[in-house]
């Protein structure tokens, strides 16, 4: 979290951005300050060497050098070992703009204009030149200008990673006055703190000197999963040669990343602008493409309505040779389209031939339980687990982020499992590893101290099956398992439904009878398909009306034969009725019939259909989710994507559903049977069902003492009163 001086540099910033009021709104202070903040930033930056960058560009201006060759000489000028071009050509800094206080405006412009490419493709992003005028118009561009450049933003006084703290709180504050939804919200440098010691345990090849690394992020921000990776990497590794790569669908946070980026030597080129899943304009910034580690936020609980058309387009074109083969999730929530596009990033395996990937992912609870079995989100979990890719999941506490205060889980993606890991998934129970703050940020009430981050990483690196923690519950420290090892198939299930046989009763009462008129078949008995001849339309009715009429009255004949048991004897007296009567009865109207004047009777007969099989009741109809067996192998047999055939999954499982039906079901309903044609594959983590821990309610006495000892203070309050 933020230091004492960073909370000062951040709270100045905040004080500055009060003079905006007026002509800005709150909400409307980030197209101002975010800009200017990382203006003042590279100003800083490039002060030192201000002087000597000019006095070079005009030697070279005047020799006639080449402009396609001026970008690599002033660079040099800037820092010998500089890859990629930043400077500024223009005569102004901070302090010099306010030298002309009449011609701040279009001085600043100028100062803008006079940045490397990359420097002034980010202003453009931020859209800052159409504030200048609007500032400068409202008299608040020379005092705004005048206050930052009181603000000392140097990286030897505050650090890429200081920045990116700050960045941080700002945005938050911003965030919280446009009333930003939960799903749009920084990570907290601790959280990615948590997630880069994570999915760097166990790398020891990251830790060799000259190693080359790619790092990717599909969800960007600001770039902090990237800062903060390379800043893990390096504090064990400063000879580690690492590639950073990320995109942003956000014009500002992706200007912000590029300054980061830029300042610190990086390739900017690697920061991409655009939405990662594809909405038409925009698409996948890396196809074909992929990383030895990967990161991500990636927004949770918010629609991808917008890209909807376009992933739908590539799961159903390319199936597993694009990105989303395995499934898709609720349009409401696409986090798991971030982890699949991931997914479709990872290296060979080893025992390919590859080096492998390792991914770590933020979610919320919806991608461990969401959808049902066969569903997009089930389907998705199954082609993760039963390809052995996922490694641990980490459950955190809530309250962590500033805009929402719901709990949070880290899921780690691998396909290079070490041998002990292999066919196994790791869950930690985090949720109490934390300490509270004493000035809450929004909805950010807790955090995370070295301290958890260090056990947390220790936990996973552990790998042991119940290995417990003293916590803190309800104030009071209690020890508590708080790691899990299970095997894959323990999060699978066989979802089958199981049929109960249709028993019916019959009688023509004068109240079953008036069923009929609910039924769609008999009222479209009186309604004409004659539609252009109105008399034709009156006599096709008034027949229909007759017709109608005459099954009444047939039926009401029935009604001294009392009530039928079985549907078959039924219907034989309801043809022999109808044949005195000279009524023909279709089968939709016998089907009307029956509807109408059947009720379910467990004692009646079964209703069996022409080739005497039992009919199925759909009300008594139920479903059972049977574990998958110890022996089971893993994939299971069948394909993924909805109503997909199931024949070879019934083959390889019958065994065990049989088993499991006759001794859970069977004992209970010996009616029942399997319908194995709807058997569906679900996958579900319920994590917080494993590390529950059941408390027995208090004993009665001690329940009933309370109850007394409160009703007696309340008659005493109630005699107060009186007296």
């Amino acid at each position: 979290m933020l230091t004492d001086r960073h909370t000062e540099v951040a709270g100045k910033i905040w004080e500055i951005a009060n003079r905006l009021r007026g002509p800005y709104r709150p909400p409307q202070y980030r197209l101002v300050m975010l800009p200017i903040v990382v203006l003042r930033r590279l100003d800083c930056v490039l002060e030192p060497t201000k002087d000597a960058v000019l006095a070079e560009h005009a030697r070279l201006v005047a020799a006639g050098t080449s402009e396609n060759a001026l970008p690599r000489l002033l660079t040099r000028v800037v820092g010998q070992g500089r890859k990629h071009p930043l400077y500024n050509t223009s005569p102004y800094t901070f302090q010099k703009l306010l030298d002309d206080s009449e011609n701040i405006a279009p001085n600043l412009v100028s100062y803008i204009n006079g940045f490397s490419d990359t420097a002034r493709r980010i202003f453009e992003r931020f859209k800052f030149g159409d504030q200048i005028e609007k500032l400068d118009s409202s008299n608040r561009l020379y005092a705004i200008v005048q206050a930052m450049a009181g603000i000392d933003l140097h990286p030897d006084r505050i650090s890429n990673i200081e920045m990116g703290y700050i960045f941080e709180h700002l945005v938050m504050r911003f965030n919280e006055q446009a009333n930003e939804e939960a799903g749009d919200h920084f990570t907290p440098r601790e959280v990615i703190r948590l997630m880069t010691h994570l999915v760097y345990t166990g790398e020891e090849d990251v830790y060799k000197p000259g190693v080359y690394r790619e790092i990717y992020d599909p969800a960007c921000g600001t770039g902090g999963m990237l800062s903060v990776s390379e800043e893990t990497i390096r504090a064990g590794n400063a000879k580690a040669n690492l590639g950073l790569y990320g995109q942003e669908y956000n014009d500002e946070s992706w200007a912000i990343c590029c300054s980061d980026m830029l300042i610190k030597d990086e390739e900017t080129d690697h920061i991409i602008l655009g939405d990662t899943l594809g909405d038409g304009k925009t698409s996948d910034g890396f196809p074909g493409l992929d990383f030895h580690y990967m990161l991500a936020n990636p927004p949770f609980g918010v629609e991808w309505k917008d890209q909807q058309k376009v992933v739908e387009r590539e799961a159903r074109d390319l199936g597993f040779s694009g990105r989303f083969g395995a499934g898709l999730p609720a349009i409401n929530d696409g986090s798991l389209l971030f982890l699949q596009n991931m997914i479709s990033k990872m290296k060979d395996p080893p025992e390919k031939g590859g080096e492998g990937s390792k991914i770590a992912v933020i979610f919320n609870g919806s991608p461990l339980f969401s959808g049902d079995a066969g569903s997009g989100p089930s389907n998705i979990r199954r082609w993760i687990i039963e390809n052995d890719w996922l490694d641990a999941i980490i459950a955190l506490p809530d309250q962590l982020f500033y805009n929402t205060g719901i709990f949070t889980y880290v899921w780690l993606v691998t396909n290079r499992k070490t041998a002990e890991r292999r066919g196994k998934v790791q869950l930690i129970d985090g949720t109490r590893f934390f300490h509270k703050m004493k000035k809450s940020l929004n909805n950010k009430r807790n955090e995370l101290s070295d301290i958890h981050i260090a056990r947390l990483t220790e936990l996973y690196d552990n790998y042991q099956d119940g290995e417990r923690e003293a916590v803190m519950i309800d104030g009071a420290s209690e020890e508590r398992v708080v790691s899990r090892i299970f095997e894959n198939r323990e999060f699978g299930f066989l979802k089958v439904t199981v049929e109960r046989p249709l028993r019916l009763n019959f009688r023509a009462t004068p109240e079953r009878i008036a069923r009929l008129d609910d039924q769609s078949a008999f009222i479209g008995l009186a309604v004409s398909k004659k539609r252009k001849n109105a008399k034709a339309v009156e006599i096709d009715e008034a027949e229909g009306r007759a017709q109608q009429k005459a099954i009444r009255d047939l039926l009401a004949k029935l009604a001294r034969n009392g009530l039928y048991k079985d549907r078959n004897h039924f219907e034989e007296n309801l043809e022999i009725a109808a044949k005195r009567a000279g009524l023909k009865l279709p089968a939709p109207i016998k089907k009307a019939i029956f509807a109408a004047l059947g009720e379910r009777d467990p004692e009646a007969e079964i209703c069996r259909d022409g080739k005497g099989r039992p009919e199925p009741d759909s009300e008594l109809r139920d479903t059972e989710n049977i574990p998958l067996p110890p022996d089971v192998a893993l994939p299971l047999p069948m394909s993924f994507g909805p109503d997909m055939p199931n024949g070879d999954l019934v083959d390889a499982m019958r065994e065990a559903i049989d088993a499991y039906i006759a001794a859970e079901v069977l004992p209970h309903v010996p009616d029942a049977w399997v319908d194995y044609a709807k058997t569906k594959v679900g996958y579900e983590i319920p994590i917080n069902r494993h590390f529950y821990v059941y408390k027995p309610p208090r004993p009665l006495g001690e329940i009933e003492a309370d109850i007394a000892a409160l009703e007696g203070e309340i008659a005493g309050l109630l005699k107060g009163l009186v007296a």
